[in-house]
């Protein structure tokens, strides 16, 4: 039934795009995976290994079972397991919808962001199509034999966790927050000329005599017998919101608000970005170290910008040897700049040349000369297009490869059997012919 397979390839191109995006971004993950283990109270799980592990089966799972709706491989158990995913999904993105703990599902990451009631509805489609799926399930026609299926899921299985482990301990191949390569952050910031910023109202929570009450800054009571409780800030109206809110450096020496110095200086700029000190992987302490003396030669400004207290900052100082000057910045901020801690950034005039990885520092036989003579100095100039085709290329090359050697093969294998089944029938009539002659 045609039917069967326009909702096969549906599911299959939703899931091999949600598990790809998510191997491609596996902080990102993680860090959604927390937003949903504290939205449900279960703050023991969200700093253990649990968000890790759940974001890396959950790349591997969901591309997996794209592949195989993609090939038909398995169609009964992978339409079951279509099934079963998306009825725990419906429920739990419906309790999102309405209760709202956290601001988007994230199921396709930074790349496509959906309301939580725009996601709730999206699944209820996919909901529908993993019903037909699995209902016409004999009618899915696949792309390679059974003989090859097994090497076909073994692949991909391998190049996604192979995939997801690189940009776990890298960075993201393919960058779509507002921090990319190529980012003038001050641009980023700015409301376009005609555009209307959102309005957002402080409402202010008061208590006397046991009733509560919601002022604004225009009506504060009078009565100073009314006692703080509590405040929020709500959208009265919405606008414009730019891609860039938060970015705000503060010097941790003095309180200095450093954002505009950073920003406009025409120097290289090395930041090292460190949203949890306390956390923050040291094992590349010694490059850290040899780019801030690096920076200091060269007259280069170099900060360590963090959300951490005074007792982590300290520890780190005395652990690390760091003599580099400190700076404070909103954590949600720092995690979006860059998806490792610690990563490092290089700043020109506001723009965003170059990112790396604790992981991936460059070391003191790189860092010989001053930048303007180096690579590093210049923007990384690879677009997303280019390195589309590359991620294509080493997935799907082989896979579009095996399918044509095995379809050949088929088509190789019927036609022998046909003839044999030929030979057969004149072998059967010519001795069907000979019995009747001895007959």
């Amino acid at each position: 039934m045609v039917w069967a397979n326009i909702c096969r390839f549906f599911l299959a191109g939703v899931f091999l795009f949600s598990g790809f995006v998510k191997a491609n971004d596996p902080w990102g993950t993680v860090y959604k995976v927390q937003d949903y283990l504290e939205a449900l109270g279960m703050f023991g799980l969200s700093d253990s290994l649990f968000p890790n592990l759940a974001g890396l089966v959950f790349a591997a799972l969901e591309f997996c079972i794209g592949v195989y709706l993609l090939f038909g491989i398995r169609r009964w158990a992978t339409s079951v397991l279509v099934l079963l995913f998306m009825a725990v999904m419906l429920p739990l993105t419906l309790w999102l919808a309405m209760a709202n703990p956290i601001s988007d599902c994230g199921c396709f990451g930074d790349v496509v962001v959906l309301s939580n009631w725009e996601t709730f509805f999206k699944n209820v489609v996919l909901l529908a199509a993993a019903v037909c799926t699995f209902k016409w399930r004999r009618f899915i026609f696949r792309l390679v034999t059974t003989k090859v299926d097994w090497l076909v899921s073994l692949y991909s299985i391998v190049f996604i966790l192979f995939f997801t482990l690189f940009c776990y301990r890298h960075l993201p191949v393919f960058d779509f927050r507002p921090y990319h390569i190529g980012a003038d952050i001050r641009e980023g910031m700015e409301i376009p000329e005609g555009e209307k910023p959102p309005v957002y109202e402080t409402i202010f929570t008061y208590e006397k005599d046991g009733k509560r009450e919601d002022f604004t800054i225009n009506d504060f009571p009078d009565d100073s017998l009314w006692t703080f409780v509590d405040s929020r800030t709500v959208l009265k109206e919405k606008g414009y919101e730019p891609p860039i809110q938060d970015f705000s450096l503060v010097s941790y020496e003095d309180g200095t608000d450093l954002t505009d110095e950073v920003l406009a200086d025409s120097q290289y700029v090395f930041l090292l970005v460190a949203p949890w000190l306390e956390k923050a992987d040291d094992s590349s302490m010694d490059l850290i170290n040899e780019v801030y003396d690096y920076s200091v030669e060269h007259n280069y400004r170099f900060l360590c910008v963090t959300a951490s207290g005074d007792e982590a900052i300290q520890a780190w100082q005395e652990n690390t040897g760091a003599e580099y000057p400190f700076a404070l910045a909103d954590e949600i901020t720092l995690k979006t700049m860059i998806r490792y801690n610690p990563g490092l950034m290089l700043l020109k005039s506001g723009i965003v040349l170059r990112k790396w990885s604790a992981n991936d520092l460059p070391d003191e036989y790189q860092l010989n000369v001053p930048l303007d003579c180096l690579s590093f100095g210049k923007m990384d100039m690879k677009s997303v297009h280019r390195k589309l085709v590359e991620v294509v290329c080493c997935f799907w090359g082989p896979l579009i490869l095996l399918t044509a050697v095995d379809l050949i093969w088929m088509g190789i294998r019927g036609r022998r059997d046909k003839r044999k089944k030929k030979q057969d029938c004149k072998s059967g009539m010519a001795s069907d012919r000979e019995s009747d002659r001895n007959g």
